[in-house]
């Protein structure tokens, strides 16, 4: 089994609606593993141990956990604190990405509504799937607007190459079918624009290096992996035509939460005037929070995801140490970009500038 005969789907449920199955994305690319979740604590230990990962894959995750949590009751009973405390463990599991707490919530929203058990089990695992299919149709959404900037640029450049340059994966593997910031280009190349990513490594785990390239590759899109801190230096030298990236967690206001050197792709992006867009699901705001680099979580990981780099060395996975092993190491998982240096957010409702009036003007519920 391939993840393109799985439908490009990082988590689905099994023939017997009974195990969440998810790609261990710490495998790739060497290694295609799949892993059964049976449990309330195997969802939590696939969201810390980053089996899965990008905020809206998370979500979708989340939302699944609900639905074990109320399909493994025992006598088929659970009382309303119960289940808030089982949620409050999964919202727990992972700080950063909103998208979490919103997948959880969204479930637990369809439980009160209903009461029976039996029901309430088809009613949770309805919700997780809906909401599953709802962050896949977003994401193709996303793709047809971001083709729209991408076959401008095509155009400006007389058919020549698109050079568009991503941070960290927010493909199919991070969200579902499509992917955010990879929607665009997937779009682009069906539609026969010429289309070069450059995929930067993104350290510590290397989910640029491992991730976005094997995923574009399984779908034939050209690209170059380089160093994380090659990207100034190609946009410098104007090699890169755009910057598209995905977000854990947006403020209503514009500011953005994103793998570590996201910030450092902003910057350089507006000292060389070369477009910087964030591609994101209405699940990826945070409408609650206004100022990103005062109110948003920034994760703190495991030290030895720095320490150590994983690789393939004929034919055998290992670890291998980089720094002297008693050096003190400081692992920031995010960091902010202020909606300053952001030139627009591409959303399933379109494309709007990094402000709250030009946002709410998209979202106007909101």
């Amino acid at each position: 089994m391939t993840g393109v005969e799985q439908n490009l789907q990082p988590i689905w449920l099994d023939q017997n609606l009974e195990v969440v199955k998810v790609i261990d994305q710490r495998r790739l690319p060497h290694e295609f593993v799949i892993v059964d979740l049976k449990t309330v604590d195997d969802i939590i230990m696939a969201i810390k141990e980053m089996l899965v990962r990008g905020a809206p894959l998370i979500g979708v995750t989340g939302a699944f956990g609900v639905y074990l949590a109320v399909l493994n009751l025992k006598n088929d009973r659970i009382s309303d604190s119960d289940l808030i405390t089982t949620c409050d463990r999964i919202k727990s599991a992972r700080p950063t990405a909103v998208n979490l707490a919103w997948g959880v919530n969204r479930v637990v929203a369809e439980l009160s509504k209903e009461k029976n058990s039996a029901t309430r089990r088809e009613r949770a695992r309805q919700a997780a799937e809906k909401i599953a299919e709802a962050e896949a149709k977003k994401c193709w959404k996303i793709g047809e607007h971001g083709m729209d900037l991408i076959k401008k640029i095509s155009e400006q450049k007389n058919g020549k190459t698109v050079n568009i340059l991503t941070h960290c994966n927010a493909g199919w593997l991070a969200c579902g079918k499509y992917g955010t910031a990879t929607a665009p280009i997937y779009a682009a190349v069906e539609n026969g624009i010429d289309i070069h990513v450059w995929v930067d490594e993104t350290r510590p785990l290397n989910q640029g290096a491992r991730l976005t390239a094997w995923e574009l590759g399984e779908c034939g899109v050209k690209h170059t992996v380089i160093t994380d801190n090659a990207g100034g230096h190609l946009m410098q030298h104007r090699m890169v035509d755009m910057v598209i990236v995905g977000s854990d967690r947006t403020t209503c206001t514009g500011d953005v939460a994103n793998k570590i050197g996201t910030y450092l792709k902003a910057l350089a992006a507006r000292d060389n005037n070369i477009p910087f867009y964030v591609a994101l699901p209405s699940s990826t705001f945070d409408w609650e929070l206004r100022d990103g680099l005062a109110e948003i979580p920034i994760e703190k990981r495991d030290a030895d995801e720095i320490r150590y780099v994983q690789g393939e060395d004929e034919g055998i996975i290992r670890r291998v140490l980089i720094p002297p092993a008693n050096s003190p190491v400081a692992n920031f998982a995010f960091d902010v970009t202020p909606a300053r240096f952001i030139t627009g957010f591409i959303t399933e409702r379109g494309i709007c500038k990094a402000t709250e009036h030009d946002i709410k003007k998209l979202f106007p519920e909101k």
